[in-house]
């Protein structure tokens, strides 16, 4: 039985709830890429079932940033999604702040070992410093799913390395992703 994978590609392509900018780029593009490039691999493995939150990159999911959050977990609840990942850009004032990062609802949980998972593959392959991963259970998607989730800031988009590396190469972030998730569930 494949596993579910739930690709949260965070944000809106307009507002409400669209994304950080820099630049020259915005959040809510470079994410929708790097979802599209993570399903593809999950799916060609043979092992993985996924769904994306955004399957174009026109798709509006709700009417507010608290309805938009809710549609993402909704569907993913509904669909019975083993796991959720949430895709986003980081972003700073410090132009020079770097790396990726991972926040989940709690210390000790399987989202934390895949979370772990994901950011050393993310390092390997994109990079860029692994800056940890970190708990948050104040956010929407990481306290409102009824399975481990992870929200994944994959680089700083007001970091101009960061920036064109997720523009001009999302194929590493996918792969990142995508492996990380096979060393964790151990299915390639």
């Amino acid at each position: 039985m494949a596993i579910k994978i739930y690709i949260d590609q965070g944000h809106n392509p307009v507002n409400p709830n669209a994304g950080a900018e820099g630049n020259g780029l915005r959040e809510q593009n470079l994410v929708y890429r790097i979802g599209q490039e993570t399903a593809a691999l999950l799916r060609q493995s043979g092992n993985y079932e996924v769904r994306l939150s955004r399957p174009t990159p026109e798709t509006q999911l709700g009417t507010s940033n608290a309805t938009s959050l809710r549609a993402r977990v909704d569907e993913a609840n509904a669909w019975g999604a083993d796991y959720y990942l949430s895709l986003h850009t980081n972003a700073s004032e410090l132009a020079a702040a770097t790396g990726s990062e991972a926040f989940i609802y709690a210390r000790g949980t399987v989202a934390e070992a895949l979370a772990n998972e994901i950011q050393a593959e993310l390092q390997s392959s994109t990079g860029l410093v692994n800056r940890g991963v970190f708990t948050r259970p104040s956010l929407y998607v990481l306290k409102r799913t009824n399975m481990p989730a992870a929200l994944l800031e994959l680089g700083f988009i007001t970091n101009a390395r960061d920036a064109r590396l997720m523009n001009t190469r999302p194929e590493l972030f996918a792969e990142g992703i995508y492996n990380g998730i096979v060393d964790y569930t151990g299915l390639a």
